[in-house]
């Protein structure tokens, strides 16, 4: 960062972030617009995880393609715009990018309407600087369309006088970080670019479109990060010319900036009083549910679950559930449909209720994409274990026309399964697909055969009775040469996993991929007399599982050194 800057003949703003705050309306319009990424074309357009950026990156784009949302993270901290969330994923792929852009804005019409100062005072402190003689100016990628009916909209359309130019992404060549909106705002202010004009904004994609255009950049910093996560933030993306000129976490710092920039101004005589500091809102609440590793025994088995642990096979799996429903009532599963008192949640209950009366899966449902098929089931029939079988049977029916290769639901889980295989731990697949089809997906995963890391595996259709029934954890175990006990892990992603392995007496291990927060956790596993079990820990990710079978392998080592040295 710049020891001293130049004093600004103009200042240009970021909107989204910067100035204004339409969160909400941006956000509900990128949760509308990402299920439509497969018809796009974009899914296959996604950066490849390991070439993200950051390990941030890493998971938002894993997110979208499985689940076609943003992750959960982004959504609670609330400090990315729309062009930083596009640019992650689709990087320097500027058509991918465009068609993006084209249809959150199609969207983006459903939702704009309330606009907010991000900051209080801000009017102020825009007139402030137009009387100060410096020219002011926005450069956004918000089209046209939505930019007029805000900037008409906040604070009663009073901002519009103070602004001397203004210029959208829909109007420019290109989006940021492209300089052009900047350059073509330099040009209508006939102003050439220069240290001279400054571009704030909240994002390192505006910072380097403020370095491509020539310009002063200063970070509007709208998560009021820290020093050090800041400092992190700019290393990473260095390489792109990410690193601004200056940082600031209010207007009223800006205001700072301006006199350090020029101490003899004006400024000095005519500022008012300071403003109390931005708050941001409370943060996350992340899962925190591993336990000391004293309290798990090491693993000596570790079972899997296989859709949505360790693939991806969730289009197909929606696709036959979606074509199964409509059949119900010719199958006589209507009536047996669990009642309103039977749900272990209201979301369970309004599933039932759209299911009722629809034939169709809950729109909410199929947009978060976090539920599995057996998962569907237990909600709509309880223990009704005959409707469920028949389900069973009319899911594969469909199933059969959609089913085909499977994708790593990592990218490293091949490599932590062959870590495991070399930590000498027999494992094993424990799931509800039918032999037919897991046969099939086991050896086109990714377009690789994963047969070889698997001593067991058994399927849905080899047993008398499905998870969340204990047979198939107990059948694997006996395969395995193994004793039911908390030194045998079940690892799965669903409520019926972790009844499965709890009801089998095993160490259950919740795979939190869809990124459930600990609030959430506790509605699903809620520990009551009639929902009683809870898994003995949850992972995030892969990452996470390996370290932890790795500290309670240490764990037991150091617990036997310590024993044999007491004899």
């Amino acid at each position: 960062m710049r020891e001293t800057l130049t004093a600004p003949a103009a200042i240009l703003f970021d909107w989204h972030g910067t100035l204004v705050n339409t969160l909400d309306a941006m956000y509900l319009a990128i949760e509308e617009m990402l299920p439509q990424l497969e018809d796009l074309g974009l899914i296959d357009q996604l950066v490849p995880e390991e070439q993200a950026h950051t390990s941030s990156d890493e998971k938002l784009i894993r997110y979208i393609r499985i689940y076609r949302r943003l992750h959960p993270k982004v959504l609670a901290e609330r400090r990315v715009s729309r062009t930083e969330i596009f640019d992650a994923v689709f990087g320097d792929n500027e058509s991918a990018r465009a068609i993006a852009h084209r249809a959150y804005n199609e969207s983006y019409r459903n939702y704009y309407g309330e606009v907010y100062p991000y900051q209080e005072g801000i009017f102020d402190y825009l007139q402030l600087l137009h009387i100060l003689g410096i020219a002011l100016g926005v450069a956004t990628n918000r089209s046209r369309e939505f930019f007029d009916n805000e900037l008409a909209r906040v604070d009663e359309g009073r901002w519009r006088a103070l602004l001397d130019v203004d210029r959208c992404g829909d109007e420019a060549a290109n989006y940021k970080p492209a300089p052009d909106v900047l350059l073509e705002c330099c040009e209508r202010l006939a102003v050439p670019p220069g240290p001279a004009i400054w571009y704030v904004g909240d994002s390192t994609t505006d910072m380097i479109t403020a370095r491509r255009a020539g310009l002063t950049a200063v970070f509007y910093n709208t998560g009021l990060l820290p020093a050090k996560e800041l400092e992190e933030l700019f290393e990473r993306a260095a390489s792109r010319g990410a690193r601004p000129d200056a940082v600031v976490n209010d207007f009223e710092e800006l205001l700072d900036l301006l006199q350090l920039a020029d101490p003899g101004h004006k400024l000095a005589q005519q500022r008012p009083p300071r403003r109390a500091m931005r708050q941001l809102p409370p943060p996350r609440i992340e899962p925190d549910w591993h336990p000391a590793v004293a309290e798990l025994c090491a693993p000596s088995i570790i079972l899997f679950d296989w859709h949505a642990t360790l693939v991806d096979t969730l289009d197909a799996m929606y696709r036959a559930v979606d074509d199964l429903l409509p059949e119900l009532e010719t199958l006589g599963l209507i009536a047996r449909l669990v009642g309103p008192e039977q749900s272990k949640s209201p979301d369970d209950e309004r599933l039932v209720g759209y299911v009722r009366e629809f034939r169709q899966l809950h729109p909410r449902i199929k947009a978060d994409r976090k539920i599995s098929r057996t998962d569907i089931f237990e909600v709509l029939f309880g223990e009704d274990n005959e409707a469920k079988s028949i389900a069973h049977e009319a899911f594969n029916r469909h199933y059969r026309k959609y089913f085909g290769q499977a994708l790593p639901f990592e990218p490293k889980v091949k490599e932590m399964l062959r870590g495991l295989t070399e930590l000498d731990l027999p494992l094993g697949i424990i799931t509800n697909r039918d032999r037919e089809f897991f046969s099939h997906e086991l050896a086109n995963v990714g377009g690789d055969d994963w047969s070889d890391f698997f001593i067991s595996a058994i399927c849905g259709d080899d047993t008398l009775r499905r998870k969340p029934h204990p047979d198939q954890i107990e059948l694997a175990t006996r395969q395995l040469n193994g004793e039911l006990g908390p030194s045998v892990w079940y690892v799965g992603d669903s409520t019926t996993d972790t009844v499965a392995a709890k009801t089998a007496g095993v160490t259950s291990v919740f795979f939190n991929g869809a990124q459930w927060d600990q609030p959430w956790l506790n509605k699903i596993f809620p520990g009551s007399a009639r929902f009683p079990h809870k898994p003995d820990a949850v992972v995030n990710d892969f990452a996470e599982f390996w370290a932890l079978v790795l500290a309670c392998r240490e764990r037991e080592r150091e617990k036997n050194g310590s024993l044999n040295g007491d004899r």
